[in-house]
């Protein structure tokens, strides 16, 4: 079977790193790849948005399954338009991917069924947005509605910074579009985790647990990013927890999705927040799998994932199991300095074959391209440097050994990946 991968990221190769080890796959694309995809994939130069030219493409190579991997397309309704030419692709479709695109319909969504989350209003009028701030007062999370490559949700510790972040994202337009409206809620305290699992749009298949490390620097300082580093399992969903965001979380935001004629199929990511004492919010749902976390969570994954992606797109898991490596794994993304604002690019990257030789190591790609027989810096979010170890101590040790035998000028990463579960103590 030949199998096209759309997307350009760490969580694209990991998925094409995955998928390339299937028995079951003859021949392996990814559109457009990177720098680290093009030498186990073929590449092929056709933007992840492109989705006339994407469909072209995979009606004349006679691909037989697609798997999306970014959000962007998704919200576009790549899957829609493979759907009405017969073709077997693999994320929801326009209308269920929407859970991600506005934060509003997915709150009020939660509201309406149920599932428990942060107080919140939405807004798009900045000065009303203003006056609700100041009289409900800070600290309060402001979010542009739309979707901001994981970017517009702004934590406001005082009600200056809460009047500053209406004032950037609805009048300063510095998302575009995606903050012609706002939603304002609840600052939830806690452990942040993220639960993803394969849905067939009835039934759920949870897949490992897994946290990621959203701010810019070390101590969850700085502006939030599309995500420094994960790993996993994460200690703070036990399963005990597990079960409860099934039955609380997961399976009722299936079955609401349903029953608003939005039937969802795909990766569904939901981030929670997870206080002292146990109790479980939902921050945010996300349409696909999560970047950075889905690198951790491939090394894990010892089961063959096509067969696990073609019965989610045939419509049935039910009979579907996931088999992983009980070795705990941790994820450091390396970055270009400046990121998530300016950066510059171009820069050659050294030491990768050093780290990649490390064992247990798998070194993932993001924004890298070759140029005049160079590898070189050609994104935000370089690498993910990945690593599987007997404890999670070993797991981060390692990951941090291979970091730091790679290096190009602006190279900067956090140093306290993995910390949280270091420090994790059970509340219950």
């Amino acid at each position: 079977m030949k199998v096209l991968v759309i997307g350009a990221g760490g969580r694209e190769h990991s998925l094409v790193w995955k998928i390339r080890q299937s028995p079951r796959v003859d021949e392996l694309y990814c559109a457009p790849g990177n720098a680290g995809i093009a030498e186990i994939a073929r590449c092929v130069p056709i933007a992840s948005e492109d989705i006339d030219a994407l469909l072209a493409f995979a009606r004349d190579e006679g691909i037989g399954l697609t798997v999306v991997g970014p959000e962007q397309p998704l919200i576009a309704g790549i899957v829609d338009v493979f759907q009405e030419h017969g073709l077997r692709i693999f994320g929801p479709t326009r209308q269920a991917a929407m859970i991600e695109g506005s934060k509003a319909f997915a709150k009020e969504l939660m509201k309406q069924h149920g599932i428990p989350t942060a107080f919140f209003s939405t807004f798009t009028d900045p000065e009303e947005a203003k006056r609700y701030i100041t009289e409900v007062g800070a600290p309060i999370v402001v979010k542009a509605d739309g979707l901001c490559a994981g970017k517009g949700v702004i934590v406001c510790q005082t009600l200056k910074e809460a009047l500053d972040a209406v004032d950037l994202i609805m009048v300063n337009e510095s998302f575009g579009d995606a903050g012609a409206q706002i939603v304002v809620e609840e600052y939830l305290q806690g452990e942040e985790a993220s639960f993803i699992a394969f849905t067939d749009g009835t039934h759920v298949l949870p897949l490992a647990s897994s946290q990621d490390h959203k701010p810019v620097f070390d101590g969850d300082k700085g502006p939030n990013t599309g995500g420094m580093g994960a790993y996993s399992p994460a200690p703070v969903v036990t399963e005990a927890l597990c079960r409860e965001v099934m039955e609380e979380v997961m399976k009722p935001a299936v079955a609401a999705m349903a029953e608003a004629g939005r039937p969802y199929s795909g990766a569904l990511y939901a981030g929670l927040m997870i206080d002292e004492t146990g109790k479980v919010k939902v921050l945010e749902f996300n349409a696909r799998l999560g970047d950075p976390e889905a690198q951790p969570l491939m090394v894990r994954l010892k089961s063959d994932i096509v067969p696990v992606l073609e019965a989610v797109v045939d419509g049935d898991i039910s009979g579907i199991s996931l088999d992983w490596d009980p070795r705990p794994a941790v994820c450091v993304v390396m970055a270009s300095k400046g990121y998530p604002r300016s950066y510059k690019s171009g820069m050659e990257i050294q030491g990768l074959e050093l780290a990649r030789a490390m064992p247990d190591t798998v070194v993932f790609h993001a924004g890298t391209k070759r140029e005049n027989g160079r590898l070189v810096t050609a994104g935000g979010r370089v690498l993910g440097v990945t690593c599987l170890g007997e404890t999670i101590r070993d797991a981060i040790d390692k990951a941090y050994r291979a970091v730091e035998s790679i290096a190009w000028d602006g190279v900067h990463y956090r140093k306290d990946i993995g910390r949280r579960a270091l420090d994790y103590r059970p509340q219950r």
